[in-house]
C-alpha cells in the first residue's frame, strides 16, 4: 500500500512537522467546512473548536476560499471567533509564485474532513499528554 495512503505514517509525519517547527500550516475551507454556505441550518462547533485549539498550541491557519467577498470572510471568522492568520495567503515564512498555497494540512468538507479532524485532534491530545 502506499505510503500515505496507512493512517498512521499520515499522523506521524504531522507529528514530526509540528516537533520540528513547533507549529503547522493549517489550512480550512470557509464554504461548508465553518460556513454554512446554502444557509440550510449547517452547525460547524467542532471545526471551528479545533480550530481555536489549532491556535493555542501555535499553529498557522490560512483560510483557504473561492468566496471573493474577503471583507464577508472576515467578519464571519471574527463573529464566530474563528482564528486565522491570512486568506489564500501563503504564510510570511514560505515564499512562493505558485499559485497553490503552502500547508501541511487542509480541513475541507470535500477533501476528508473527518479523517483529518481526526489527525489534528490526536496531535493535540498527544502534546497535551506528553508534555
Amino acid at each position: 500500500m502506499d505510503f500515505y495512503l496507512k493512517k498512521e505514517n499520515t499522523f506521524e509525519r504531522l507529528l514530526k512537522e509540528y516537533k520540528a517547527y513547533d507549529s503547522l500550516v493549517v489550512a480550512f475551507d470557509f464554504d461548508n467546512t465553518v460556513y454554512d454556505f446554502h444557509q440550510v441550518g449547517l452547525e460547524f462547533n467542532h471545526v471551528i473548536t479545533l480550530l481555536q485549539k489549532l491556535k493555542k498550541i501555535g499553529c498557522y491557519l490560512i483560510v483557504f476560499t473561492a468566496n471573493e467577498d474577503e471583507d464577508f470572510v472576515k467578519s464571519y471568522c471574527n463573529e464566530k471567533e474563528i482564528p486565522f492568520d491570512a486568506i489564500n495567503d501563503n504564510p510570511p515564512f514560505y515564499q512562493s509564485n505558485s499559485r497553490k498555497i503552502y500547508y501541511n494540512i487542509l480541513l475541507d468538507d470535500r477533501a476528508g474532513l473527518r479523517e483529518t479532524f481526526d489527525h489534528l485532534e490526536k496531535l493535540i491530545h498527544h502534546l497535551n499528554t506528553n508534555v
